[in-house]
């Protein structure tokens, strides 16, 4: 994959742009959500282009690292309810239809922590909903410090169950009971002392300080961080001492790879490493 645009449509999106945009930038691969004016809501289109992209990434050894970005004001304002709704004149009432996107939405989410490849979120602007979800769900987050997040679903009879999940996950329980029982906005700097989000800058600094982050990443082992991420999120489903016994076995393991031996000879002979296979 070269280092430029690639616009790449699936039947789904022939009538129009490409909901995705894909990107390469060196050991950095970009996914652009394209959807600005229906505020780059996750409808089954964009979901479904975001999910393929994340497993052909898997297979790409030369992608070290991928950044989340969006275009327009909003970076995702979770998902289509004008598509939910059309589906309310189906036979079933759409029971079957909002299944299937819950379904898929929740694949979408497991891929991300799946991907071997750290997922850093670059959040421009407003991430509401199961947008908001999105940017709890990537490993790492830069927001603009005009960045807004929420979980408003209780403002529409619809609590926000399935984003619960990540948010959950990412800041101190009553933050999250807060936020999802109120649906009110917080803003990044909050976000990021909740622990939603790692670092706020700039607005006009969002994807150049998400793409430094990304690049410090690709510079390092890529077989490291490949066994560090999946780790990382097996032991916190685990109890801490299964945790210790399981960890325990991935630095064995890890302990063993070439990487391991070249980058330990480096630190030990005061020199930078050279990683097997780069």
């Amino acid at each position: 994959m070269s280092d430029t645009a690639v616009q790449e449509t699936s039947a789904a999106e022939e009538a129009g742009p490409p909901v995705l945009l894909r990107e390469r930038k060196g050991p950095v691969a970009i996914l652009r959500l394209n959807r600005p004016e229906q505020r780059n809501c996750l409808d089954e289109a964009l979901m479904t282009a975001l999910q393929h992209a994340l497993v052909r990434l898997t297979a790409h050894l030369d992608v070290r690292a991928i950044v989340l970005a969006a275009n327009g004001p909003v970076f995702c304002a979770g998902h289509d309810l004008k598509e939910l709704t059309a589906h309310r004149k189906d036979g079933d009432g759409g029971r079957a239809f909002y299944e299937k996107i819950m379904s898929q939405c929740s694949t979408l989410m497991q891929a991300i922590m799946k991907c071997p490849k750290p997922v850093i979120a670059a959040v421009h602007g407003t991430a509401t909903a199961a947008g908001c979800q999105l940017v709890a769900t990537c490993d790492l987050a830069v927001a603009a410090d005009t960045a807004k997040f929420c979980t408003p679903g209780v403002n529409i009879g619809l609590f926000c169950s399935t984003p619960m999940v990540a948010l959950s996950r990412n800041v101190p329980r009553k933050i999250a009971m807060e936020m999802l029982l109120t649906g009110e906005m917080i803003a990044a700097a909050e976000a990021a002392a909740y622990g939603l989000v790692n670092r706020v800058v700039a607005a006009d600094q969002v994807f150049e300080e998400a793409m430094a982050l990304a690049n410090r990443i690709a510079s390092r082992s890529a077989v490291a961080v490949e066994i560090g991420k999946e780790a990382f999120y097996a032991q916190t489903e685990l109890g801490v001492a299964q945790a210790y016994g399981y960890t325990s076995e991935v630095m064995v393991h890890n302990m063993l790879m070439a990487d391991a031996v070249e980058g330990i000879g480096a630190f030990l002979g005061k020199r930078e490493p050279k990683w097997p296979g780069v």
